[in-house]
């Protein structure tokens, strides 16, 4: 007679263990072999409890022996290794509230913050500024780039990046790095298309964040693109960074003149130095001719400059390699042409004063 699985667990069923129970209740009873009347089995049990369940063993194997059709029992006691610890996934959430601060500070590393700022969208800020790191870095800089336009960040597209930074210890956030410039911004923490739909103060904390949680290194300057206008961000950073100074985008447009005076009032009153205003889209100049058409009027920027006192950086084209340069990730500094030159003169010029 050939004895069954039933029957065996049915005798183990009977055998106690110290702390109540049985093997079988317990689920200890692993790998049941059944060979021609010779039975194999495990006793899988804790670790620690070896020597306690040496008794429970040996009760087990007779109980199985005593079966009819068992002609020789072996019983193995294992210990299951416990579940390997794993670390805790780095925690890369951006968007928290601020930290209380008493005070600007400093960066470890970082020489000079200098944010890039206008007073309405859509006046190439964000192209400006992409072309300005990428020229200051061909020009021997140590720079970084931070996006600071937490609802609407491009700066990673017109930079040619797509991987999410890594935290290896959960604390710190590693930047990227591109064109030689190292890089960071909200829209590398989001899914493509994915909204950021946030109030006031985890904006606020999403700069603080930005700013002291990632490795920056050692810089000679970091450029920060600021969002249009004088809200959260721009606050956020003159309250929680040293920052070394503003540059104003504008194109040279009444319009656009009239918010730029508010970026430049807003900079006045949180104490931070104005270091120039840039001309964008100065004039379009034809690729057939060589005419150029001011599109946007001509010269405000440079005129609001010399009104102020404050230093004109210069003047840059409408031309479609910027924008294609733009969508393909490369920014056109990267080229040595007369469009390139204009990013290089604006860079050269800011190192010759200091600011850079």
């Amino acid at each position: 007679m050939t004895v069954t699985n039933a029957e065996i667990l049915a005798a183990l069923g009977q055998v106690l263990l110290p702390g109540g129970g049985d093997v079988v209740s317990a689920d200890l009873v692993r790998a049941l072999e059944i060979n021609d009347a010779n039975v194999r089995f495990v006793l899988e049990i804790a670790p620690d409890q070896g020597a306690a369940m040496a008794p429970v063993r040996d009760a087990a194997e007779a109980a199985v022996a005593g079966l009819e059709g068992v002609r020789n029992v072996s019983v193995v006691l294992t210990a299951h290794s416990a579940p390997e610890k794993k670390p805790a996934p780095p925690d890369l959430k951006i968007g928290r509230h601020a930290t209380p601060q008493a005070a600007p500070m400093a960066i470890p590393g970082i020489e000079r913050i200098v944010a890039i700022a206008s007073g309405k969208g859509g006046v190439g800020k964000s192209t400006v500024t992409s072309n300005l790191a990428v020229a200051l870095a061909r020009q021997g800089r140590r720079v970084g780039l931070l996006d600071a336009d937490i609802y609407g960040p491009s700066q990673h597209r017109m930079m040619g990046l797509a991987d999410r930074p890594a935290s290896p210890d959960g604390k710190e956030i590693l930047p990227l790095v591109s064109h030689g410039v190292t890089f960071m911004s909200m829209g590398l923490m989001l899914k493509e298309d994915e909204a950021v739909i946030w109030r006031g103060p985890m904006l606020m904390g999403a700069l603080q964040q930005l700013l002291g949680q990632v490795r920056w290194g050692d810089l000679d300057i970091l450029l920060i693109d600021l969002p249009p206008g004088t809200g959260d961000v721009q606050l956020t950073l003159a309250q929680k960074a040293k920052v070394t100074g503003a540059i104003v985008v504008s194109t040279p447009q009444d319009i656009a003149l009239l918010d730029a005076r508010k970026a430049l009032n807003m900079f006045a009153k949180t104490n931070t130095p104005v270091l120039g205003m840039i001309e964008n889209m100065s004039a379009y100049i034809c690729p057939n001719c060589g005419h150029a058409d001011h599109l946007f009027g001509h010269g405000g920027a440079r005129a609001e400059a010399e009104r102020l006192g404050i230093p004109f950086l210069g003047e840059i084209p409408l031309d479609i390699e910027i924008r294609r340069a733009a969508d393909d990730g490369a920014p056109v500094a990267l080229r040595d042409s007369d469009l390139a030159g204009c990013y290089a003169t604006m860079a050269s010029d800011m190192i010759a004063a200091g600011n850079a």
